[in-house]
């Protein structure tokens, strides 16, 4: 069995102050194949005292020498990419052709991108035109804290880690203990990269230990939080008595709007390959679909349909399937809301409970299609975490509108329309950090965030650079 029982403080690997043995469970066979450590707060007190001590020295390093440390970073991640992927896929579940495809190579796009925004990246100017000897500096934050989640481990490693140090701050990074083996890796690289002893730390741990620890720190200045919105609650509310900077990127049901002067196959299938993507696991997933009245019934067949023909199987094997959930926690929850869903009145028209037929162990469900949902109903509201798609039906433009709007979260919408008109109409109007039009996806260093309870700030380009950065104003600037 692998064991990683150390944690990347101060530039080297040492084991934690008070052992805390953790198995890490492979979601496909419910075994543990790995032990990692959980810290304490003590951990986090030697990590955040390594990243005060290197933060002057890294933000006084000269713009062009980070940039360099994070292009060799991503020669590194490159190189590993294949042993990445095996280690996302192990960890959480993703089948072993999405974890290359997508989930590793999430890191190493990121990590582009953000080379391509810090080369390009104004870190003083004058305020305008009017006001030369007025002189706008931004300047590192300090001291970052940073908490990521099981379900893209390297998509959210990547896009708070290299803005992070590529501005010049120094961080401690607490990866989530389900999935911690693909960020010992990352933090491997950072350390072949090279980057200086104390840049970047990485302590195991879970959130009410090491989570609670980090919020609440007086030596750190900023925590940016991925996960659900429950858990980006209790990072803010510790975080409140330093009062740090907090970002977060939280929860989501997004809506998908078919209009029925769209190709109505081919959208409700790309919307169904988009929600059931990662087993249903991504924050942005297209879960609730609100589709126009006369083609209705046409949808529902359609997603009955492909939804039976949707495979799981085994993450290891290759293939285009979906594979299992994560934890048990997390496949106990799907099957509570799929009874919710029943007794509540929406109608099940694929899959449904338990687990896929030829599946006795592992976390898999069944990929599931609930129609006739209304949007009060509680498999319209509660963030699912699963492949299962609740279909409702709408009359109006105005209609459509109102209940894509009417949810506490606010991260993605999805339209589908033959009208240009209507797309940008309707897009105007939907509160979401980013609305997708007829399958478009977000151009490289688009802004990445949400409204409402999905979350404060925004992740990737030079959005994501701002974050991490201060705004000083210096009057009478000499010429």
């Amino acid at each position: 069995m692998l064991r990683r029982t150390d944690f990347y403080i101060d530039g080297k690997w040492v084991p934690p102050v008070k052992p805390w043995e953790f198995e890490v469970i492979n979601p496909a066979d419910e075994q543990p194949y790995a032990i990692i450590s959980l810290g304490s707060e003590a951990d986090v007190d030697i990590a955040v005292e390594a990243a005060r001590r290197a933060f002057p020295a890294w933000a006084a390093t000269p713009h062009e020498e980070r940039v360099a440390r994070v292009e060799r970073l991503l020669e590194i991640y490159k190189r590993r990419a294949q042993e990445m992927a095996k280690a996302i896929s192990e960890e959480m579940g993703a089948p072993i052709r999405l974890a290359i495809e997508e989930q590793a190579a999430a890191g190493s796009y990121h990590i582009r991108n953000f080379i391509y925004a810090l080369k390009s990246f104004q870190f003083e100017y004058p305020l305008n035109d009017r006001f030369q000897d007025e002189r706008i500096i931004r300047e590192p934050i300090g001291v970052c804290g940073l908490i990521t989640p099981w379900n893209w481990p390297m998509n959210q490693v990547a896009l708070k880690v290299a803005p992070a140090v590529g501005v010049g701050c120094t961080v401690v990074l607490k990866p989530s203990e389900i999935a911690p083996i693909s960020s010992i890796i990352f933090a491997e690289m950072m350390d072949e990269a090279g980057f200086p002893a104390g840049v970047f730390n990485m302590v195991n741990g879970d959130g009410p230990t090491v989570g609670e620890a980090m919020s609440r720190h007086p030596g750190i200045d900023m925590m940016s939080f991925t996960g659900s919105t429950r858990a980006g609650v209790a990072v803010t509310k510790a975080a409140a008595d330093t009062v740090k900077r907090v970002a977060l990127e939280l929860g989501g049901k997004s809506p998908n709007l078919v209009f029925a002067d769209t190709d109505v196959e081919d959208a409700v299938v790309r919307g169904l390959n988009h929600c059931f993507e990662n087993t249903g696991q991504s924050c942005n997933a297209p879960t609730r679909m609100l589709v126009e009245r006369p083609v209705y019934d046409q949808a529902v067949e359609v997603a009955a349909r492909h939804a039976a023909k949707v495979r799981v199987g085994n993450p290891a094997e290759d293939g285009d399937h979906i594979g299992p959930l994560v934890s048990q926690t997390q496949f106990d929850k799907v099957q509570r809301l799929f009874e919710i869903a029943i007794k509540e009145g929406a109608r099940l028209v694929a899959g449904g409970p338990g687990r896929p037929e030829g599946f006795n162990r592992g976390y898999y469900v069944r990929p599931t299609v609930f129609a006739d949902v209304t949007n009060d109903m509680t498999i319209a509201r509660e963030e699912v975490f699963g492949p299962v798609l609740a279909m409702i039906p709408f009359e109006t433009e105005e209609e459509a509108i109102a209940i894509a709007n009417d949810t506490p979260y606010g991260l993605s919408s999805y339209i589908q329309t033959g009208d240009p008109e209507r797309a940008r109409r309707v897009a105007r109007q939907l509160r979401s950090g980013m609305v997708n039009l007829n399958g478009k996806s977000n151009a490289p260093g688009s802004p990445f965030g949400g409204y409402k309870q999905s979350g404060i700030g925004r992740e990737g380009g030079v959005f994501g650079l701002e974050e991490f950065l201060e705004i000083k104003a210096v009057s009478g600037w000499p010429a």
